[in-house]
């Protein structure tokens, strides 16, 4: 693989050189002209002061322009910062301040929320505009052009290897940047190729920005769909079902709550998307429901992968739709599959404080749930400027290979198959035993009112009460006869009995990224919210 990622491009450049690369509504792009733009924008980038190993902010919509300035900023050498707009401004803020970028790559208005909001005013010192620049001056893509006709191409060999900071969404605390190098893109890119059989020259519809980068990447044409990239529940499935079929798509990758949308759409109206040879959909658990009325869409033999990760190590394991149909039920948690060839999986004992250094009395007995820790080419090494996360999350081998704890409970069956269990965070310490919520959740999901649940806890670590959220689905009607039949499909196992308050929430709060996580820590703040109320109002009577 070659030492900067930019160079797959380049290679596809001479391997299929009038290939289309990008389709961007009417506007399309071959890689032979992706290539030229990109080394172009990089020599430009260079000109303008971006040098090796220097910090750039990148907030430009899926688009040709985004691809081709991500790829030319690997090739000029500097240090990709991506961040979720859809995290809202005060994240967006803080992981600004935090990562102190000194260029500022972005669309109009992602130009004017960084005058607005003030954002990162302290390190900026580089402002690049990806359309028509308004008071804030700098330099537009023509300017970049013209000092790259001027200046010499930077010779991406020699770079820096730290290739990018990528935040993870902040589901689960503040976002972190997580250290991305060369060599985890160039080892992300070959374990995505092998695993799904990818070949150049066919067409993918990818709906969330990064994996569209990969896509182009291994040789597929991507097709940008017109939509919020912020809020994929919201994409509308009949324009994504006219871009699949228009362009013969043998690939779609989507959140959980996508697939949903595309398939209840699919459902209603009996449309069928038959080049699809594979979906991919990952980022939270897809439940069995979302996979079978996806699977009406496709062509027999087509599959669902729900590949298993995080910003901090993916991929880390995968299962298709066909194993997940063939295991045996009622085990505790989601399976998530077999581990990616070329990564190495371990279940841990669950431990809330730094482990220093890798040691085999670290690991939890045979079917025990405990913490998936994993190692590997695709493992972040560290946080960026988190010394204390880094800590947290990050063991060290003898060797000098890096464990990645990912915060996440599970188990391994005999198979060798990971289960799912929840986040470690999540888990609920009550003076009888531990609650994982997976687990915990699958029992009450079971009832046909119930659209899913959320497991929460009141009170301090070790003595919390456990309190059980639910959202209905559409159309079921609240009654007092539905918590006495929930109670008693608790009552009916063993690690739910202990659950005796229940509380139904309208509508619960997800993850900015995927729309399908539940936020649980604001679902949790507001179980004990209204507890709390509750408890005020019975005693005032």
């Amino acid at each position: 693989m070659p030492k900067n990622i930019s160079l797959l491009i380049s290679e596809l450049a001479a391997a299929m050189p009038d290939r289309p690369a990008v389709i961007d509504g009417p506007r399309t792009i071959s890689f032979r002209d992706l290539d030229s733009e990109i080394s172009l924008l990089a020599a430009g980038l260079s000109g303008a002061g971006i040098r090796p190993g220097l910090r750039a902010a990148l907030m430009v919509p899926p688009s040709i322009e985004f691809v081709a300035l991500t790829f030319a900023l690997f090739r000029a050498g500097a240090v990709i910062v991506l961040i979720d707009p859809g995290i809202g401004p005060a994240n967006m803020r803080a992981c600004l301040e935090e990562s102190r970028p000194e260029a500022f790559i972005g669309a109009p208005k992602a130009h004017a929320a960084r005058i607005l909001l003030r954002w990162a005013e302290k390190s900026l010192r580089i402002f690049i505009t990806a359309g028509k620049k308004w008071l804030w001056g700098g330099l537009d893509l023509e300017d970049i052009r013209r000092l790259g006709a001027a200046a010499p191409a930077y010779a991406p060999e020699s770079g820096p290897e730290t290739a990018a900071i990528l935040f993870t969404s902040g589901s689960t605390g503040a976002p972190k940047g997580a250290v991305y190098t060369h060599s985890m893109f160039a080892a992300q890119a070959e374990m995505l190729k092998e695993y799904f059989r990818i070949e150049p020259g066919f067409h993918s519809v990818p709906t969330f920005p990064l994996f569209a980068l990969f896509d182009v990447a291994l040789g597929l044409t991507i097709v940008i769909p017109e939509m919020d990239f912020t809020r994929p529940a919201a994409a509308d499935p009949a324009m994504l079902s006219d871009l699949i079929n228009k362009y013969k798509a043998v690939q779609l990758f989507g959140s959980p709550a996508l697939l949903d949308t595309l398939g209840r759409y699919g459902e209603k109206r009996g449309t069928l998307l038959p080049t699809l040879q594979r979906v991919i959909s990952c980022g939270a658990p897809v439940s069995a429901a979302i996979i079978a009325s996806a699977k009406k869409m496709l062509a027999p033999g087509t599959q669902v992968f729900t590949p298993y990760g995080a910003t901090e190590a993916l991929p880390v394991s995968c299962i298709s739709d066909a194993e997940l149909a063939g295991l045996k039920p009622g085990l505790p948690g989601i399976c998530v599959g077999r581990t990616w060839e070329g990564m190495e999986s371990f279940i841990i004992k669950i431990s809330d404080g730094p482990i220093p250094s890798w040691s085999g009395d670290l690991l939890a007995k045979d079917g025990e749930i405990g913490e998936i820790t994993v190692k590997g080419p695709v493992v972040s090494g560290e946080y960026f400027g988190r010394e204390e996360s880094t800590a947290l999350t990050k063991i060290h081998g003898a060797g000098g290979e890096i464990y990645h704890r990912m915060g996440d409970t599970g188990w391994k069956d005999a198979d060798g198959r990971l289960w799912f269990c929840g986040r470690k965070s999540h888990r609920v310490t009550t003076p009888e035993g531990t609650l994982f919520s997976i687990p915990c959740e699958a029992v009450f999901n079971a009832h046909p009112d119930v659209r899913r649940t959320a497991l929460a806890g009141n009170g301090p670590s070790g003595g919390q009460t456990p309190v059980l959220c639910v959202e209905l689905n559409k159309g079921a009607v609240r009654r007092e006869s539905l918590t006495a039949e929930l109670l008693a499909l608790g009552a009916a196992h063993e690690h739910t009995k202990t659950i005796k308050t229940i509380l139904y929430h309208p509508g619960f709060p997800v993850d900015i990224r995927h729309n399908a996580k539940i936020s649980r820590e604001k679902l949790a703040a507001w179980a004990e919210k209204t507890l709390t109320a509750n408890l005020t109002a019975k005693n005032t009577k």
